[in-house]
């Protein structure tokens, strides 16, 4: 028989406050969701939601929140990548800059969809407001998809930009200097260093950054329901399930699953592609 130590104890007794918070408030729910996706108000076990959700609103809204998703990952890392290269060095004003860039984490996301209803309005809007001082024509931003899914795709970048930077920040500090300046020594240009040194260096946090930002981006709702963006545009599935998800949560519960497992097959594929190319 085991005896466990004081320490031991101790440790566990630690842990389990954040152990029941996981159990209690992720994979009980996740549970729950799993089966209620199964289940109807007359049936269990039956794959009705799914049809439904496929059936009433096609594989439009799918699209569209895997084009929202690639935009805002591709935005928010080139411009993270950015911002974590320029706080990497030091300079004067480090600190203040620092601040400024990381202020819009801390804004709140229905925050964020007011802000740029008013910047990006087609009556009255700060946008509009400014296009007329420079001689131009006011834009019906919401007139379009492809306006709409730009202002998405602007205002949950600005939103969550910072996270990514430092992430990836976090990732530069941990390399050391002497691997640039033998690079230099050796004749290595700024690209080589780029793709030898840094990519390399920094892969596991940007693979952590962009699966901690693309599995928020999959709900996206607070801005996407804000008035700005007219209903029949569809930017993600969350949003097109908005009116049916208070009376009928398991189709909510079908449509995130039904995410989940396009998500997986697409990681799927990926890894099978790259093992076919190593072999």
């Amino acid at each position: 028989m085991v005896k466990w130590r004081n320490d031991e104890w101790i440790a566990l007794l630690l842990i389990l406050p954040a152990v029941l918070y996981v159990l209690i408030l992720a994979f009980i729910p996740a549970l729950q969701s799993v089966y209620g996706s199964f289940s109807t108000l007359r049936a269990h076990n039956t794959i009705y939601n799914y049809q439904f959700v496929i059936g009433t609103f096609g594989l439009s809204p799918i699209v569209n929140t895997f084009i929202v998703t690639a935009s805002a990952l591709g935005l928010q890392f080139f411009i993270g990548f950015v911002v974590a290269s320029l706080l990497s060095k030091p300079f004067k004003g480090r600190e203040a800059f620092s601040a400024i860039l990381f202020l819009p984490f801390g804004v709140a996301t229905i925050v964020t969809a007011v802000i740029f209803h008013d910047i990006f309005s087609s009556y009255g809007g700060y946008a509009n407001t400014m296009l007329k001082l420079l001689g131009g024509h006011a834009i019906d931003w919401t007139g379009s998809f492809g306006t709409s899914l730009l202002i998405t795709v602007l205002a949950d970048s600005w939103k969550n930009t910072p996270i990514v930077s430092l992430i990836l920040l976090a990732g530069m500090t941990t390399i050391p200097p002497d691997l640039y300046s033998q690079a230099m020594v050796d004749g290595a240009g700024t690209f080589q260093r780029f793709f030898r040194i840094t990519l390399p260096n920094l892969a596991p946090f940007i693979a952590i950054a962009l699966m901690i930002r693309g599995i928020s981006e999959f709900n996206i709702f607070a801005i996407a329901q804000d008035g700005l963006f007219p209903h029949p545009l569809l930017t993600t599935m969350t949003y097109s399930l908005f009116d049916i998800v208070n009376p009928h949560p398991s189709y909510a519960s079908a449509t995130i699953l039904l995410a989940f497992v396009l998500i997986f097959a697409f990681f799927v594929m990926l890894y099978r592609s790259r093992s076919s190319k190593v072999s």
